[in-house]
């Protein structure tokens, strides 16, 4: 198994070497950070692909890890630790975090940015499930759930409890839309996710224990749903039918189920058989639901799972171990041994006798398989069943295990397997597990003896700390000597290390020690166990006589070489791994062993202990590791123990192995009773002493510093009153000498202030005349400023003036442009209607020369009297025609004349601008001062009669020609403006506004009609052709009457 430590990398290789085909664990990933301290991982999820998963650790770092491609990343540091990750949406690139801060939070693992935060849970998220789509997910917390919409990250509901009912869990049923919601009652809902409604209630199991469902898991096709808790008991529930059809019973050591998933299969069609069970041990379990068979486990109780995730192709699982690390597991390897076909075989059977005896019974096995590199022919395999043989009481273990046959496996291989090793331990010393009785010993508490057990055995980890003084306080409550006996914690501790995640059992395999391998140690109590002790000597002294009297003559009893190995059972002078290949060997075999194995390793030690002559080195040798060899030693403990004689060997003092009872523990009382009750009392004595010793010294502590504190302060204040007198004292003296410089300085200040005066009065005279020169000048600039002020607005008014008469003039001038632009427009409009009406006429003049061109052809054809009428019709066509044309020109002339009163109106309507213009001009120059004001009234006048003459010739032309007559052909005239003029009077004193000065005054006048000439010779033009028209036309009507009235006379002539 290959160890990758990823530290602060940021990507990188999951393993460096390719695993070994057969091994189950592919690599273990690590995080350490600095200081070399182990971060943990939390939270494992697959993708939907089954080759990828994601992993985030205590710190908020979340990585990528591909198995197929052999790499990890860093895809976001969030900062604080996930409680649940999800890695199967429709965006394949994101990925669902819940954080410690109750936010569930969403990441692009290839850009690395934040998608979506989504808040709104008032506790941790404990699971997120996505619907089958990658649309939808539900968070679960321990108050509510609420459903996400993954495309807004918009919340669509939200699951509220009451706070009595705890939510468990809520999930989506895969290949479906329903939700199912489990409570902490042990009921389950059914809710559809579209609507939302209820769809139905599994029913909650009234017979047996309740089991307080923990843990949840569904197969592929949705119908079968597992359910787990606080027992050892899985219940099955069929979803079709809504009904519980099967209770699976876990083996005794599952107490507690932590977690619940299928494994998948490629060909069981969704109905997953295989249900993985992980339990408090941190051992999962891979059953089959329907032969209910332990199929394989992962895990053990050294190396515990926590947390597991099951890829969706069901190739790989993934483990979160106790310790923080991550595990890769290959589900081919696991099940390498399921899966392999067994070998081809017949068996013939071949009986002689009715009443044949067992042992001469043979079976004959013919196996089909053949090996490589064999004979072609056929081997047959010759077995004799022996008879059965009875029931060796003694050597059956539980869990199927036989002691005999366990300690021939340990002869051969000197050890268990470390996989094992746990589980052959509790089955060779049969430990009760009373539940009940351990927590009535826990519920006590601390016992007083190790409150202060840090102080005297510091241990680095507070785990292993806390877990060692739970233990010693359990047997200090079960008997009350081990609250006395000082070498218990040592004797304890590499149980403690060993069991650290599981105190119950470390505790029952502690008092298993005590009571059968600690016999008869606690009699001579405070003493040691002289009895023990002269055992040990007795054996050395029988094998080794020579290295006893060497002890003996160095002054070394059994107390300094037997003892220290006893009273920390070996832990001091093994290894970790040497101590459990001796412990392997100790349970395996009678409680004497243990002693066998002292006297052992004295032995195997004589060369070293055989050159030592000092105290101090036989203590050093003997609480120290030294260079042994633990096989050689077990060797030297077997020979011992069978060639040591039966009246020294300890196996005929000490009784056989007796394990703990069940349900309760048994009483402990092999000591002095009186000695440790003595010692009790005393020590509750001592205590209370010391207590009230305790409480008088810091009553003493507290008077001391109370009375210290007030000499302090009266020594301060005294201190104070003496620097308080030399202080007055001083200030006396300097008020003094402050007095008579005082009495000095008043006769100088006195001189100076005389000084002072009389350059004073100088001062203020020459202030006075400088003052009054100073106004003197400041009148003369205020003058000449007035001056300059006034001659500023003079000219500032000449300018704003002159200003004035450029705008009036520019306004003038737009308003000319603007008259000129409209004659243009009405020039334009009047050339369009005549050749409007040109085109009209000569139109009608082609229709009327078509329509003599037909009159003629009929004339010489005509021959009957229908000519005559043809002539009548054709002269009423003609009459029509002309009353039509004269219509239609009547109406065009109509619309010429009220375009031109339109236009006119509008020239008037600019007129009155003008006017208004003028006004305003005229107030603006009304502030302008003295002789303009005379010339600007003279002005206006002479504008405003200008604009009345204009106004008067100007409107009743239009009135006129609006007032025309129709002629007596039908036809309206067309109507003719006069142009207005405005005569011009030389020397009449009009001002003109575009003098540059307003003395200068010129006789020139405003035209407003400039350009009606034009217009007018335009408009008399037009009706000369119109009457040259009329003319015609009428001569042609003359002509076409005359003609008809001789066609009507040849007619009838002819018809006389």
């Amino acid at each position: 198994m290959e160890v990758t430590d990823i530290g602060n990398k940021e990507e990188g290789k999951v393993w460096h070497r390719k695993p070994t085909p057969g091994k189950s664990v592919l690599a273990t990933v690590v995080r350490t950070a600095q200081q070399a301290k182990t971060v943990r991982f939390l939270q494992v999820a697959f993708d939907t692909t089954g080759d990828t998963f994601l992993a985030g650790d205590h710190h908020g770092n979340i990585y990528i890890f591909d198995i197929s491609r052999n790499r990890f990343r860093l895809v976001q540091k969030t900062g604080q630790a996930c409680t649940a990750v999800a890695f199967s949406l429709r965006r394949t690139t994101e990925f669902l975090v819940a954080l410690a801060d109750y936010t569930i939070k969403c990441y692009d693992k290839d850009t690395k940015q934040l998608v979506s935060w989504m808040r709104g849970h008032e506790g941790a998220v404990s699971s997120i499930s996505v619907h089958g789509s990658g649309r939808y997910a539900i968070t679960t917390s321990s108050d509510a759930a609420q459903l996400w919409d993954l495309d807004t990250f918009q919340r669509k509901r939200k699951l509220n409890i009451k706070q009595s009912v705890g939510m468990q869990k809520v999930f989506f049923l895969p290949l479906s839309n329903t939700i199912l919601s489990c409570f902490s009652d042990d009921s389950i809902f059914a809710w559809d996710s579209d609507t939302l409604f209820c769809k139905y209630q599994l029913p909650v199991p009234d017979c047996g224990p309740r089991i307080s469902y923990k843990a949840f898991a569904v197969t592929r096709d949705g119908k079968s749903l597992a359910t787990g808790g606080r027992s050892n008991l899985l219940h099955l529930w069929c979803l079709d039918s809504k009904q519980l059809i099967r209770v699976i019973q876990m083996p005794t050591q599952v107490r507690t189920v932590r977690q619940l998933e299928f494994l998948p299969d490629s060909f069981d069609g969704g109905a997953s058989q295989t249900l993985g069970v992980l339990s408090q041990d941190g051992v999962m379990r891979f059953i089959n639901i329907h032969t209910c068979k332990l199929l394989f486990h992962m895990g053990s109780h050294d190396d515990a799972i926590t947390a597991v995730a099951v890829s969706p192709t069901g190739r790989h699982i993934v483990a979160i171990m106790d310790n923080g690390s991550v595990n890769i597991y290959s589900v081919h390897s696991l099940t390498q041994e399921l899966n392999k076909p067994p070998p081809a075989k017949v068996a013939v059977v071949s009986e002689n006798k009715a009443d044949q005896d067992y042992s001469n019974l043979k079976v004959k096995v013919k196996s089909d398989v053949q090996k490589a590199g064999k004979s072609s022919g056929r081997r047959t395999q010759v077995k004799i069943l022996r008879p059965p043989a009875v029931e060796d009481k003694e050597n059956e273990l539980p869990a199927g295990l036989n002691r005999k046959r366990l300690v021939d496996l340990l002869k051969a291989f000197g050890e268990y397997p470390a996989k094992y090793r746990m589980f052959v331990w509790r089955s060779l010393l049969r430990l009760p597990e009373n539940h009940a009785a351990y927590s009535s010993l826990t519920d006590k508490g601390l016992h007083s003896a190790f409150l202060a057990l840090h102080d005297k055995y510091p241990i680095k980890s507070h785990k292993l700390q806390r877990g060692l003084q739970r233990v010693l306080s359990a047997l200090a409550h079960w008997a009350a000597i081990f609250g006395e006996v000082e070498h218990l914690p040592l004797l304890a501790f590499p149980f403690v290390k060993l069991f650290q995640n599981n105190p119950m059992l470390c505790f029952e395999v502690v008092a298993t020690v005590i009571v059968n391998w600690c016999q008869h140690w606690f009699e001579y109590f405070p003493n040691p166990p002289l009895n023990i002790l002269s055992m040990a000597e007795n054996v050395l002294a029988h094998h080794d006589k020579e290295l006893l009297q060497h002890l003996v003559d160095c002054g070394i009893t059994s107390q300094l070489y037997v003892w220290p190995l006893l009273e920390t059972l070996f832990s001091e002078v093994l290894t970790r791994d040497e101590w459990l290949r001796l412990f392997d060997n100790v349970f395996s075999n009678h409680p004497s062993f243990l002693l066998v194995c002292c006297v052992a390793y004295v032995v195997c030690c004589r060369e070293p202990l055989l050159l030592c002559t000092q105290k101090q080195d036989f203590e050093y040798f003997f609480h120290h590791r030294n260079n042994l060899d633990v096989a050689a030693m077990m060797k030297e403990a077997y020979r011992l123990m069978g060639n040591t004689p039966a009246d020294i060997h300890p196996r005929n003092l000490l009784s056989d192995f007796t394990p703990l009872t069940r349900g309760q523990y048994p009483v402990f009382n092999h000591y002095p009773e009186f000695i440790v009750e003595y010692q009790s009392r005393e020590r509750e004595r001592i205590r209370l002493q010391e207590m009230e010793y305790l409480r008088e010294r810091q009553e003493v502590s507290a008077l001391r510093a109370d009375f210290v504190r007030r000499r302090a302060e009266e020594e301060a204040h005294f201190a104070q009153q003496e620097q308080l007198q030399e202080a007055e004292q001083q200030r006396r003296n300097i008020l003094a000498q402050e007095e008579e410089k005082l009495s000095e300085q008043r006769t100088k200040l006195a001189a100076m202030k005389r000084e002072l005066k009389v350059k004073e009065l100088q001062m203020l005279d020459a202030t006075r005349r400088r003052f009054l020169k100073h106004q003197q000048d400041l009148r003369a600039s205020q003058i000449q400023r007035l001056e300059q002020d006034i001659s500023r607005k003079m000219d500032l008014r000449e300018q704003e003036t002159a200003a004035a008469v450029q705008d009036l003039e520019v306004r003038q001038m737009e308003l000319e442009v603007q008259r000129k632009r409209l004659e243009q427009h009405l020039l334009k409009e009047q050339e369009r209607v005549e050749q409007v009406v040109e085109k009209e006429v000569e139109t009608r003049m082609r229709e009327a020369e078509r329509a003599d061109e037909s009159y003629t052809e009929l004339l010489h054809s005509a021959e009957t009297n229908v000519q005559a009428l043809e002539e009548s019709l054709a002269e009423a066509c003609q009459l029509g025609l002309d009353a039509d044309w004269r219509r239609e020109v009547a109406a065009c002339l109509q619309e010429a004349d009220a375009e031109q009163e339109r236009k006119r109106e509008r020239l008037a309507d600019l007129h009155r601008q003008t006017l208004a213009e003028e006004e305003r001009l005229l107030d603006t120059m009304r502030d302008v001062a003295g002789k303009k004001w005379e010339e600007v009234m003279s002005s206006r006048a002479l504008l405003h009669t200008e604009g009345q003459t204009c106004l008067t010739r100007g409107l009743p032309t239009g009135a006129a020609a609006a007032a025309a007559s129709v002629t007596a052909n039908g036809v309206r005239p067309a109507v003719r403006a006069e142009p207005a003029t405005f005569p011009r009077q030389a020397g009449s004193g009009v001002a003109c506004l575009n003098s540059s000065s307003p003395s200068e005054s010129t006789a020139t006048n405003f035209s407003l009609d400039r350009g009606r000439a034009q217009l007018d010779s335009g408009e008399r033009e037009l009706l000369k052709e119109i009457r040259e028209l009329r003319q015609k036309l009428a001569a042609r009507a003359r002509e076409g009457s005359s003609a008809s009235s001789q066609s009507v006379q040849s007619l009838s002539s002819v018809s006389q």
